[in-house]
């Protein structure tokens, strides 16, 4: 017999095999139990989580002897056949390939045909995201009323490249990428049945790397193997696949609480020069930075499989800083992760990072002012008693006085002046008033009537201002507590 691979070899063969998706393994089981079987379901999740797997062992329980049933026995013959890919009534197609609205049409034309051995006739479309939008009207009407002896099972790992007409059609069961404690198990579970020495640390290296799936962490395990021999060592691993190891990801986190930026810089430039993947020490920096978080509001969190030891030092130095300050470190790696996805020069943006990193850990916020003031403020005495004098004797402050405005004038008509009569010569009193002589001898002089004057408006004065009393200022800089906030801070008043 030939070589099998440990992803083949070791592939789940019935529900209870199935490793970190408990919510669809149990809903499922239910499911056939209870005798209520959709007639299409729709696998979603990363590469390597179980969608075919899980689909092949949902078409033995379905069309096994006696079936449906959620025990069944993994080596009787339609169990074998629908394992291994050659069942007449489990059609497995890759909808990468066969995506056309032809490919369609066969499966509509072969589905009123009754199964040959089981109860069910099963399509199951791999990468169903890849069927084009005519692919898919043509499998509508098939898919909503299809005749009660066939099922549609469809895995993708992009989901929202589906119609949503054929969601709604559908059973959703998303399966969630499997935890690295999960992985690690498992790898030193086939190394025994292997007859292989794989350290417990090597294997935590492979599941971290795994990022998930484990069909990626079993191919890494036979790449082992085949380097390594029968003796497997984290060294080993962290040379294979240009992984950090746990140590280095600690002293740097060390060395970023701690602010000594020469030592973390100089953990990056040793893996620079080391050939490690500086993006994936990134991302272990993020994840031992979210594990200290979460330590710090539930001590009973895990820690990501640093030793302990390790992780006690490193619990220690995280617990003198507050969780908003932790968070501000992640956002700032956050950011670099998403420059570093793109960047050339990938070292140079991560020592940016951690530069920024540490001054975000040892800046000063405004809400530590308030905090050290608070703390300030009962060290001294309160004013509002009566036995303790006040440091200075204040008065009131005096009230400003507005100038009250001036009265506008009232809009009044502009009389005209009145002629001025020229003053008639004095007469002497010895002899009566002439009155024709005087006219005759007064000269000719014409009256105008006068010029209407316009008389502009009086505008406004401006308003003035009302200063600050200066004694009320004197007194807010001499409290208590902003004197206490000057001599902590070494500032002054200008």
């Amino acid at each position: 017999m030939s070589y099998q691979v440990f992803a083949r070899k070791y592939r789940p063969k019935t529900f209870d095999d199935v490793l970190g998706q408990d919510h669809v393994i149990k809903t499922l089981r239910n499911a056939i139990e209870q005798k209520r079987l959709a007639h299409a379901y729709l696998f979603v999740g990363p590469r390597g989580t179980g969608k075919t797997t899980t689909a092949r062992i949902l078409a033995k329980a379905l069309n096994c002897p006696g079936g449906p049933m959620a025990d069944f026995d993994p080596d009787n013959d339609l169990c074998v056949e629908i394992a291994e890919g050659r069942s007449l009534d489990v059609l497995e197609i890759d909808g990468a390939s066969n995506n056309s609205v032809d490919d369609i049409r066969q499966i509509r034309e072969t589905v009123n045909f009754a199964p040959a051995r089981g109860q069910f006739k099963i399509y199951y479309i791999d990468e169903v995201h890849m069927l084009t939008n005519q692919a898919f009207n043509a499998l509508l009407k098939t898919l909503e009323e299809p005749p009660a002896h066939v099922k549609f099972i469809f895995a993708t790992t992009e989901p929202h490249k589906i119609l949503a007409t054929i969601l709604s059609r559908c059973q959703r069961f998303d399966l969630r990428p499997i935890p690295a404690e999960i992985i690690a198990q498992h790898m030193l579970h086939i190394a025994k049945e292997e007859g292989i020495t794989l350290d417990e640390a090597a294997a935590w290296a492979i599941a971290k790397g795994a990022d998930g799936g484990m069909r990626d962490a079993q191919s890494m395990l036979d790449q082992l193997v085949a380097f390594c021999g029968d003796t497997i060592h984290e060294a080993n691993v962290l040379d294979i696949f240009g992984f950090t190891s746990r140590e280095t990801v600690a002293s740097l986190i060390k060395a970023l609480l701690d602010r000594e930026t020469p030592r973390a810089l100089e953990v990056v430039q040793r893996e620079a020069e080391a050939g490690r993947e500086l993006s994936q020490l990134l991302n272990e920096l993020i994840g031992c930075l979210r594990a200290l978080l979460i330590a710090g509001l539930d001590a009973t969190t895990s820690a990501e499989g640093i030793p302990a030891d390790t992780w006690k030092a490193l619990k220690e130095s995280a617990s003198g800083y507050s969780p908003d300050r932790m968070l501000a470190v992640i956002d700032v790696f956050a950011e670099t992760e998403g420059r570093m996805r793109w960047a050339t020069n990938k070292r140079l943006h991560l020592e940016l990072g951690l530069i920024k990193a540490i001054q975000a850990l040892g800046e000063i916020r405004i809400s530590d002012v308030i905090k050290v003031l608070a703390g300030a403020a009962d060290q001294f005495p309160s004013r509002s008693g009566d036995s303790i004098p006040p440091d200075k004797p204040s008065t009131p402050p005096q009230e400003s006085k507005l100038p009250e405005p001036k009265p506008e004038p009232a809009a009044e008509a502009v009389a005209a002046p009145t002629p001025v009569a020229t003053p008639a010569p004095k007469q002497e009193a010895s002899g009566p008033l002439d009155i024709d002589a005087l006219i005759d001898a007064a000269p000719d002089v014409a009256v105008e009537p006068p010029a209407p004057v316009k008389q502009e408006e009086p505008r406004p004065e401006p308003t003035p201002e009302p200063e600050a009393p200066k004694q009320e200022e004197d007194d807010f800089y001499q409290d208590p507590l902003i004197q206490k906030a000057l001599v902590m801070f070494q500032a002054t008043l200008k």
